[in-house]
């Protein structure tokens, strides 16, 4: 049993509110998943063509600037924002998602990629949601788009790496709740294809799947489609991308998803009580996505 949040929004008058709002959503559901908790943030805050890298340090007192000065100096003289947030750090640089997370990997395999993107900013660790987003200031982050994760381990270990979200393409973003029966098999086609893994957990091989159905030009709807033929269990799934939110139950819709639609947002929750806290909750269209039916919002 896990928690899963989502909120994309629709009034640019509450993007500064979305981390605060993002952390009201996940607190409720921390007894779902009090194992690690995740957020994905989504903001157009950099500059054009810059890619945003979020790195988790091995250590609280890693040497950031060191990392820092080793990748100006593997690329050239290249421009770097550096953004600490607690232990770990986001760097904005004009390096290309192509070849930007090898280059990261060569300067110090111990730094962890958790995401990338014009607009992804992921947070991940070990504990409850209220110390988590405590821990990285989320309550503070400004966004058009969030999904955040409270993990209850049932198949892997509790580590950081394993905590959701799964961010494996560029400003793609995936977290999951249930279970699926035929992962291994998947993960071992998707390996021969040449599909490279980081964990043992079942969510990173549905994220990787729907990545390379993106990459071979589907759009989120079409991904989760081809996931629901392929992947057999009882889940549900909650997808984000740069342009778009989207949500889908198994064909019994065993795992719970409730959705909000106002004028203002899209918001989306594993329980209600998630969801109460949000403005103008009482004007929302409420509603539970009916099985395999695929939810799609986009700007």
């Amino acid at each position: 049993m896990c928690g899963i949040v989502g909120i994309r929004l629709k009034n640019p008058d509450l993007y500064p509110a979305l981390g605060g709002l993002v952390v009201e959503m996940l607190d409720p559901l921390a007894l779902r998943g009090p194992d690690s908790t995740g957020v994905a943030i989504y903001c157009h805050d950099a500059p054009d063509g810059a890619t945003k890298y979020s790195l988790c340090a091995p250590a609280d007192d890693y040497d950031w600037p060191a990392f820092v000065a080793a990748l100006e100096a593997a690329v050239g003289v290249l421009p770097v924002e550096f953004r600490r947030r607690g232990r770990d750090a986001v760097i904005v640089t004009p390096l290309s998602p192509d070849t930007g997370p090898a280059v990261l990997a060569d300067i110090d395999p111990a730094v962890k990629l958790f995401g990338f993107g014009s607009s992804i900013e992921v947070y991940k660790d070990v504990g409850p949601a209220a110390e988590v987003c405590e821990r990285y200031g989320i309550g503070s982050m400004a966004g058009y788009q969030a999904i955040g994760h409270t993990r209850m381990a049932t198949e892997s270990a509790v580590t950081i790496e394993h905590s959701h979200p799964f961010a494996v393409a560029p400003d793609l973003a995936l977290v999951h709740n249930g279970t699926f029966s035929n992962y291994a098999t998947i993960r071992r086609q998707l390996a021969a294809a040449g599909v490279h893994f980081d964990t043992d957990n079942d969510s990173e091989v549905a994220a990787r799947y729907i990545a390379r159905e993106v990459a071979a030009g589907a759009d989120a709807e079409e991904g989760l489609r081809h996931t629901l033929k392929v992947f057999d269990g009882f889940y549900t799934l909650l997808l984000a991308t740069e342009q778009s939110l989207a949500v889908v139950r198994d064909s019994f819709a065993c795992k719970p998803m409730v959705v909000a639609d106002t004028a203002d947002y899209v918001a989306v929750a594993s329980e209600y009580v998630a969801l109460a806290s949000l403005p103008d909750i009482e004007k929302a269209d409420v509603f539970e996505p009916m099985p395999e039916e695929i939810c799609t919002w986009q700007s």
